[in-house]
Parts: structure tokens; sequence; C-alpha cells
């Protein structure tokens, strides 16, 4: 098979790693993924659609997973050159899959939000309509743009870009143990630790750094000792606000930047409880689905009903921006043994049947008739 990526996402490019994950998990399933990048954005995009009809050479009846983000195949969110990468994959008479990592138009009330909006429907439609296949990271019930008798799509959720906490049967360990040597199943008021991964990048952020403030406040009042981090994009620009907003807290605070995949999954490995703060979790969010891969309780924003599988995943939800919710839903996992072990158990579970790399290299090889 092949898979087909538009331009780079700087710092990170989570679509890369989402391929490059699958291909190593479809490796050991004894199937073959070649990732290649179209790279219209470095040489045009002439050039670019000769080199992919060069590159696609001797691929008929092949399987193409070309992925489809909005800004991945346009500056300013035009994506219409998408449809010629798949029509040059059509010419060479490849069988395509689409993998809509953008599923929504973008938002926006200016008259070019609105032609913008338009654009990416037209896109996606024909997008749908020209291929064998269309893999979605979110229930298909959520996308309005499918036809009624959507038989070509199917629903297959995203995995964590970070290594798991465990990689076994299913059974998880019966304890961790952090940094500090104290388990992370600590019981009692003691040392806890809030993580946060990821700030949303750019805008107006003071609403999501308000809301996380509070409920670190409200858990040190509960807490002996409260340590707020924060990683990933955003974490290091927004590292200010959240120490202005801090001052004369209890709190401890760090804000760690950009790690490396492994650094991730240790920070998330010592930490008693994740928040979800930008917009509401989803299936497609690799922020909150690594927490669930590591079997971090997350307390996240989220619409009133929960899809599955995130209803089976160890995830507590809140009211959308209702930050005392969120505060208090926060403190009662942290203060709450016995809770934080059923959270702990049904992300580990749930990882290993829906999240996992294996599982979703399954699921694709059962989608495009491999399995």
């Amino acid at each position: 098979m092949l898979a087909f990526l538009g331009k780079r996402d700087y710092p990170t490019d989570g679509v890369e790693d989402y391929c490059r994950n699958l291909s190593n998990a479809l490796a050991q399933k004894g199937c073959e993924l070649k990732v290649e990048r179209v790279g219209w954005a470095e040489m045009g995009w002439a050039v670019a659609l000769w080199r992919l009809w060069r590159q696609s050479r001797g691929s008929a009846g092949r399987w193409a997973l070309v992925q489809y983000a909005a800004l991945a195949w346009s500056r300013h969110g035009f994506s219409s050159g998408f449809l010629a990468v798949l029509g040059v994959l059509r010419a060479r008479r490849v069988r395509l899959a689409v993998v809509f990592h953008d599923w929504r138009p973008y938002e926006g009330t200016r008259l070019v939000d609105r032609v913008k909006r338009v654009c990416q429907k037209l896109v996606m439609r024909y997008a749908y309509r020209w291929s064998q296949a269309a893999i979605l990271t979110v229930p298909l019930e959520q996308v309005s743009w499918l036809p009624p008798e959507a038989s070509k799509a199917a629903f297959i959720p995203i995995g964590a870009n970070i290594p798991p906490a465990f990689c076994g049967s299913g059974d998880p360990p019966v304890e961790r143990h952090g940094q500090d040597g104290h388990a992370t199943s600590r019981r009692g008021h003691g040392s806890k630790t809030i993580a946060v991964f990821t700030i949303t990048d750019g805008g107006d952020i003071s609403k999501e750094v308000s809301d996380i403030v509070l409920t670190a406040r409200k858990a040190a009042e509960r807490v002996t000792r409260i340590r707020l981090v924060t990683f990933g994009r955003g974490s290091a620009e927004a590292e200010p606000q959240f120490r202005r907003a801090l001052e004369g807290s209890t709190v401890e605070f760090s804000a760690l930047g950009i790690l490396p995949p492994e650094e991730v999954s240790e920070v998330l490995a010592n930490a008693d409880v994740s928040l979800f703060v930008r917009g509401r979790v989803s299936t497609q969010r690799g922020t909150a689905i690594a927490s669930i891969a590591s079997g971090v309780p997350l307390v996240a924003y989220a619409d009133p009903f929960l899809p599955n599988p995130l209803a089976e995943s160890g995830i507590v939800p809140v009211v959308y921006l209702n930050s005392k919710q969120l505060a208090d839903a926060t403190s009662r996992v942290l203060t709450d043994d016995q809770l934080w072990r059923e959270l702990r158990d049904r992300s580990w579970l749930a990882h290993e049947k829906y999240f996992s790399w294996k599982a979703i290299a399954g699921r694709f090889l059962e989608v495009l008739h491999y399995a």
C-alpha cells in the first residue's frame, strides 16, 4: 500500500506520525505501507503532480491512503489541489482510500470563510465520490456531508503518537511508579500532578488558561501539594500567562515545551490526571488519545453524550466551558482512589481494544478487504 501526505506541518506533524505508526503496525501484520509526500509547497503544483505521476507508475490495483487535511493541500484552506492529486492517482488506476483527518469545514463569519467552507465541502464530497473507501476519524453520524447511504465510509479512530504505557495481552500492570518512587495509584491527599498536553496555538487563550488555573487552584485546596505541568505545542508560549495567573497560589508549575514521544509518555505516566480543554474531546484528538494510551484519567470538555469508544475510556466528561464543573471533577478524581483506578483500567482496556495501533491496523485491513 501507499500513503500520500501533503504539506508538512510545523513544529510537529501529527498526520505524518499517524502514517508512520500505521506503517509499523501494518508491517507486523505482513502488509507494507510506503509513505510519500506530495511536495507542492516546495516545488509548485505542476512539478509536484508530475512527480506524483512518475512515483505512481506501476501502482495500478494497489491501495493508496491519501491523507486529507485542508491546510496540507492549501496555504489558506482552499484545498481544491487535493482533487488534482486524486485525479492523477485515478488515472493510474490506483485504488483510493481517503483518510479524512479534517472532516468538518473550517468555521468563520467573514466572506472568505464562507467561500472557503463551500470549497472544502465540495472537495470532501468529490473525494468521497472518487474513492473506493473513505476513512473517518470520528463516528459517521457526526459527518453531515456524507450521503445518506455512505456504504464506502468507515470509522477508524486515531491512535496515540507516543509509546503506550503498556504493551501486552490486555492485562494492565498492577502498579506504576513515578520518578520520585511513589506509586501512581497514590492514596490520600498527598502530592498530585495535573498534566495538560498542548495549549491552543495562537489566538486568545485567556479562557483556556483561566479554566486550567482555576482547576489547579481548586485542587490545591483539597490536596497537600499540586503540580501543574503543561507540555506540547503552545505550552512554552503560554508559560508567562500561566505564571501570572498562578501568582500567590501554592500550585507548582512547569512548562516543558515540545518533547520527544518517549518523554511525553513519561510525563503522562507520572501524572495523576490529565485535562482536555481545547474544545470538545473527540476521537480525532491525539492529545486526548495519548492520555488513554497512558492509562491516565482524563477530565475533558465534551458533548452531552460521549460517543463510543470514548465512552468506554477513562474520561470524565464535563459541560463545555463550565470551568467550575471541570475543577470539581478534577478534584474528585484526585481524591477518590477507587474512581482513579476504575478510570485507569477503563482506559487501558479501551486502548487495547480500539486505540492501539495493532487494533487500528487490523481495522484498516478489514475495511480494505485484506483480512
